[in-house]
């Protein structure tokens, strides 16, 4: 996923998100406030519809994953993957060392 840059201000964001929320009765549709609003501010329909999106998984309105538990998600799954390393090295150090034992000469 490619990282833009945000050419809209929080603030700009944020009352357009509201502005849509609020605003549900008094256009025909939900896509129509959006549609009105994303070109009021100059942005695509689209994006806005992303942003009301957002907000309602954020606030638990929606389903979906908030950024906090995707932060989460990341950092597990990151320590499952070194854990998941970590085994195969003593796994593979553990059938070293007994192939080195099993190659020992016995002492009597």
């Amino acid at each position: 996923m490619t990282k833009t840059t945000n050419k809209y201000s929080p603030d700009v964001r944020e009352r357009a998100v509201r502005l849509v929320l609020d605003g549900a009765g008094q256009h025909e549709s939900r896509w129509a406030a959006i549609v009105s609003i994303s070109s009021k501010i100059g942005c695509a329909p689209q994006t806005l519809n992303e942003w009301v999106k957002k907000v309602e998984v954020d606030t638990g309105q929606r389903g979906g994953i908030t950024p906090e538990q995707a932060e989460k998600m990341k950092a597990l799954e990151r320590e499952v993957r070194e854990l998941k390393q970590a085994n195969e090295i003593l796994r593979k150090a553990s059938a070293y060392f007994a192939q080195a034992e099993r190659d020992r000469p016995l002492k009597r």
